[in-house]
């Protein structure tokens, strides 16, 4: 499978970033910036904390189910000298934690790892995770295609449950930490801007004056990345 199509239904969350701000110094006589009161995100509220905490008692898939997924998200995102696997990202436990939050998922994941060992076990013997590999793809070419003009709910049931694995496979690997650094995302990022080109002021007949672009603009830290401790607190 063609790992950056896939991408290409994924949406990543825009990730909020701090703003550092550097102005021209005051010029005597003139009022004193009053510095703001820092604002600090908690984190998670009080209820949203409950939430995950009973989330996390609960425990959806067995081990056999584990294994197998971890088998199949593997064939969908395997992993190679360049990429990543879909296992090394721990894809199965986002998973287990979209299937307790979503119940409505449960069906269609529980009675598709049925209907994979059905399957395999009718054809080879074996249950999908011992099957081999070309045994595994052989089972899976017959239920990756859809036509996308049929309503899901007039699809097979197997069809859907693979379309809800890989989508789930995709959601879990590319927004991971290993995802994002593999398709480069770098979130909110200072960007240069060398202000408007020469040609365009020298049609306007002005331009910039060096001696307020020094003052006001230290071009030796342009590309420094800001940074924040635990709490908050501007470092760099």
């Amino acid at each position: 499978m063609d790992r950056r199509k896939s991408l290409k239904s994924i949406v990543l969350g825009t990730v909020a970033g701090g703003l550092a701000i550097h102005g021209c110094k005051p010029e005597a006589g003139s009022e004193e910036l009053v510095e703001s009161p820092k604002i600090t995100y908690p984190g998670r509220v009080p209820l949203e904390e409950e939430l995950l905490a009973e989330l996390e008692e609960e425990q959806f898939l067995n081990p056999h189910e584990i294994e197998t997924l971890t088998v199949l998200c593997d064939l969908i995102l395997p992993g190679s000298e360049e990429f990543k696997a879909a296992s090394d990202a721990k894809v199965v436990d986002f998973i287990e934690f979209m299937a307790k939050d979503n119940e409505a998922f449960q069906p269609d994941i529980r009675g598709g790892v049925m209907w994979l060992d059905h399957k395999c076990n009718t054809e080879n013997g074996v249950e999908f995770k011992a099957a081999s590999q070309e045994q595994q793809k052989a089972i899976l070419d017959e239920i990756a295609y859809y036509d996308p003009e049929v309503p899901s709910n007039e699809r097979p049931f197997e069809v859907n449950f693979f379309s809800l694995v890989r989508n789930l496979t995709m959601t879990g690997f590319y927004t991971s930490k290993i995802g994002i650094e593999e398709i480069g995302y770098k979130g909110n990022m200072p960007n240069v801007w060398d202000g408007v080109p020469d040609d365009v002021l020298e049609q306007h007949g002005v331009a910039y004056e060096e001696e307020w672009l020094a003052k006001c603009v230290d071009q030796s830290k342009r590309g420094i990345i800001a940074e924040w401790d635990e709490n908050g607190n501007l470092l760099t």
